[in-house]
This record gives structure tokens, C-alpha cells and sequence, in this order.
């Protein structure tokens, strides 16, 4: 156990070296008190003598707990919910207490539908390295894929591919996407291909021709600014 953590505080120190060169001693820095974090963590479970098995289970647990996932399924019992908001027309919004990016909605005819804020990561395939969360995408994907009670998140995401275009400056940072390809959690590939724009009340879905066109106009638009520049 010594030499692995030896090893361990060897690696975090070239590690932080790197991370900041001209670190002083005792000085701060944000990206070596992370790395600094995790061996405080890795040095527990090693004093805990976990290894092998025990210690894969052991991460898998503290990552949920990191991702905010909890560790037992959940139930959708009336003390676990805590009532945030009713809607005009009746409908309630509850907020589970043990997971607090998971809602219920409850119509005013009784019909129920849940939503996990957390559970859609979309990924612009222009800029795949910058991942977002959007309500619309998580809506969409949750009509797709239902969750059922017990709910067991599962410790990845859907990982959703998107394309989003500005065919009028004076939209903002876009005003047409589409959503192409969703990987799920269990690294299955699915075709979505949906398309939407801008419209008075809010998303508007369009079919691939009418998307194409907008594509077209905010590349134009693209080239016309760059002109100018």
C-alpha cells in the first residue's frame, strides 16, 4: 500500500508542476487543489485497504455521489416530492427531495410526466469539445425515452448531436437547429434527425428541406460579416 501511495503523491506533484510552474509554496492555485483533492480521496480508500474489487465498487459509488445520482432507486412515494409551481392551467410541478434535478408534472386531467434536468448533454457537432444542457432537447428525448418509476438513473448520459445556426443577427446566438444522432447510456446509436426554428411562442419544428434552405441564408449571412470585417 505505501509504494502505490507513493506513487500516487509522486504523480499528483509532477502533476501540479505542471499545472503551474511558478507555484510558490503555500500558494493557491485552482487546478493543483484539485488534483491535491483527488489524492486526499485515493489516499482514504487506500488506508480503507480497498483494492481490486472493492475499490472499483467504491469509485463507482463516490462518482455517483459526485454526479449527484443517488445511490437506490427512486420511488415515486407523495413524501419524497416537494410542490415548486402551478401552472396557469392547473398543472403542478414537484421537486424530489433526494434528487433535486428531477421533477414531476402533474396534469390537471392527473396525468403524470417526469422530467431529469441533468439526463440530456448536447454536444454542437461544430464545436463537439462545448457540451450544454436545454430543456427543449431533454423534452424531446424524454418523449422518447419515458422515465418509468423506480427510477435509476444511470451513470451516463444521453449524449445528444445538435447543429445550430443564426440566419438574423437580431436572433441572438441562433435561431435554427436540428438534433441529429443521440448516443444513449448504453452506447446504442440512434437517428433523431429533428429539425426546428424561432417562432412567436417558441420552437417551431420545420422538415429537413426548410432547414437546409436556413442553413444556406446563415452561412450567407456568415460570409456577407466576414466582408465587411
Amino acid at each position: 500500500m505505501g509504494n502505490m501511495i507513493d506513487w500516487a503523491k509522486r504523480e499528483v506533484e509532477i502533476a501540479c508542476k505542471r499545472e503551474a510552474p511558478d507555484r510558490k509554496d503555500g500558494e493557491w492555485d485552482y487546478g493543483c487543489a484539485c488534483y491535491e483533492s483527488a489524492l486526499k480521496a485515493y489516499m482514504s480508500l487506500m488506508e480503507d485497504e480497498h483494492s481490486g474489487m472493492s475499490f472499483s465498487i467504491t469509485r463507482s459509488i463516490l462518482n455517483r455521489l459526485m454526479d449527484g445520482k443517488p445511490l437506490t432507486p427512486i420511488e415515486d412515494a407523495p413524501e419524497e416530492w416537494n410542490e415548486v409551481y402551478v401552472e396557469d392551467n392547473g398543472e403542478r410541478t414537484y421537486q424530489h427531495r433526494r434528487m433535486s434535478g428531477l421533477f414531476k408534472h402533474v396534469g390537471p386531467d392527473g396525468a403524470v410526466r417526469y422530467n431529469d434536468v441533468n439526463r440530456v448533454c448536447c454536444r454542437n457537432r461544430n464545436e463537439p469539445k462545448i457540451s450544454y444542457h436545454s430543456g427543449h432537447a431533454s423534452r424531446l428525448i424524454h418523449e422518447m425515452y419515458p422515465i418509468t418509476m423506480p427510477y435509476n438513473p444511470p451513470a451516463g448520459h444521453y449524449e445528444l448531436t445538435c447543429e445550430e445556426w443564426l440566419t438574423d443577427r437580431r436572433n441572438g446566438d441562433f435561431d435554427t437547429w436540428a438534433y441529429l444522432t443521440l448516443k444513449t447510456p448504453g452506447g446504442d446509436s440512434v437517428g433523431v434527425f429533428r429539425y426546428f426554428k424561432d417562432g412567436p411562442d417558441g420552437a417551431v419544428e420545420i422538415d429537413e428541406g426548410e432547414y437546409g434552405v436556413r442553413v444556406i441564408l446563415a452561412k450567407e449571412r456568415e460570409r456577407a460579416e466576414r466582408g465587411k470585417k
